[in-house]
């Protein structure tokens, strides 16, 4: 197994496809062997029978010869029930039977017999028949004896043939097999060979080479370039939101930082209290747009953020609409539109919270005089929806106002303390809970629309 561990992957599928061919060719060959074997010793046995059967008729007839006529055997003899030689071939011995007499019954019944070929004068084996005859009083047996060297000279030449070629096919298909696995695994080293030039610090995009064959390998490089793909796009989504957070940092820093130098440099024209509150003002900024950002982090967190619960969303609405009434000063009116019954949904119920008050606090911001908060019940998702009767979102813009950092143009005159996070936070919020986030005219104003799996 130490052996087996050390080698290659190609090493070891030639190794086994080497190993199973000659285990294929070595049981087909003992196989032929066998059927050469008996197939031979059929054709002798048959060939003495015939002659046996022809001497048996002789000697049913009364017409039988001592010696016997010559045929291709080595030796025939016609033995009767006391052993005594009645008549022979002249190769054979005309005293003394082939087989002992506890040989003869199983001649008879047609079995074959082996012997020494010592027993007449020859080296090669003997493979003795026999066929009955006589009558019932004068019981006889002819015995023919036949030579097996052509047969074992056969037999010798197809082994050595069978094992010489099983030698030469196995190597043949041995190599075989390196060549096709070598194939094979090509396009796994051109991966592989990809693979090591790809590097994670950005630069020119590459991707894995894909096989030109309709396979495993092919499918396998075409979701290993999706998954590049899919880390290319984390990556420089990180760069830009790192470059954005730091650029949305730096406004209230810089900000804050001239706040208080001016009223070190000049303290006898700077009120204190102005210099806190402006301070103030900017350091809520930051904590505000920090806080944006530890949520945005915890959201592209694979981790589950909490336990969810099953929630009410006329609830969640309600509260929503409590802290924007609580939080902002002006006119905007909020109301809630929502059932007598609960509308019931499976959510982190801080998150969802979370989301329904960026929703609102964007409403609000834009409204004219009223948002709106509608909760529907339904199956297989129920609904919630935050309609205010602002300007609305263009139709060119509302797949871009859920990115990270984006503030329209109006949002921009209206709110620059916003950092362009609360839909954007809004929306993955809601995508984490296996929903649907959109926006619609609502004719005036915009309508955003949160759908989420009913209980």
């Amino acid at each position: 197994m130490s052996l087996l561990a050390g080698l290659g992957l190609r090493a070891r599928l030639t190794l086994a496809a080497t190993l199973v061919a000659a285990a294929g060719l070595a049981v087909m060959g003992v196989l032929m062997v066998v059927a050469l074997d008996r197939a031979l010793l059929g054709a002798l046995d048959d060939s003495a029978h015939g002659y046996a059967r022809d001497v048996a008729a002789l000697v049913n007839s009364d017409q039988l010869a001592n010696p016997l006529p010559g045929s291709g055997a080595e030796a025939a003899q016609v033995v009767d029930a006391q052993g005594r030689v009645r008549a022979s071939t002249p190769g054979g011995d005309r005293l003394v039977p082939i087989v002992r007499p506890d040989d003869v019954e199983a001649i008879r019944s047609g079995d074959a017999v082996e012997l020494d070929g010592s027993r007449l004068g020859m080296p090669e084996r003997l493979r003795v028949v026999g066929e009955p005859a006589g009558s019932a009083d004068d019981p006889q047996t002819v015995v023919v004896a036949v030579s097996l060297e052509e047969h074992d000279r056969s037999v010798r030449f197809a082994v050595v043939g069978v094992g010489l070629g099983s030698i030469v096919l196995t190597g043949a298909l041995g190599l075989l097999s390196w060549m096709i696995t070598t194939r094979a695994l090509r396009p796994v080293e051109e991966l592989r060979a990809g693979a090591e030039v790809i590097t994670g610090t950005g630069g020119e995009r590459r991707r894995l080479p894909v096989p030109a064959a309709d396979d495993e390998l092919r499918r396998l490089a075409v979701t290993l370039n999706d998954m590049l793909a899919r880390l290319d796009a984390a990556s420089e989504r990180q760069r830009a939101f790192v470059a954005d957070a730091a650029h949305e940092l730096r406004s209230p820093i810089a900000s804050l930082r001239t706040t208080l130098e001016v009223a070190l440099i000049h303290p006898d024209a700077a009120d204190p209290a102005e210099t806190a509150n402006d301070a103030l003002a900017e350091v809520t900024r930051m904590s505000r747009l920090v806080d944006d950002l530890l949520v945005l982090a915890h959201l592209d967190d694979p981790r589950p953020a909490g336990d969810t619960e099953d929630v009410d969303l006329r609830v969640i609405a309600t509260e929503a609409a409590d802290a924007a009434r609580t939080a902002d000063a002006s006119a905007v009116r909020v109301v809630v539109d929502a059932p007598a019954q609960p509308v019931g949904t499976t959510a982190h119920r801080d998150s969802l919270i979370r989301a329904v008050r960026n929703l609102v606090d964007n409403a609000v911001r834009h409204a004219a005089t009223t948002v709106t908060i509608t909760v529907r019940p339904g199956s297989p998702t129920v609904t919630l929806m935050v309609t205010d009767d602002g300007p609305g979102v263009p139709q060119a813009d509302r797949e871009r106002i859920f990115e990270r950092f984006t503030r329209l143009d109006d949002a921009r005159d209206r709110d620059a303390g916003g950092a362009g996070l609360g839909l954007a936070i809004a929306g993955e919020i809601v995508s984490a809970h296996g929903g649907t986030l959109t926006v619609e005219d609502a004719e005036p104003g915009a309508r955003f629309v949160i759908a989420l799996p009913s209980v």
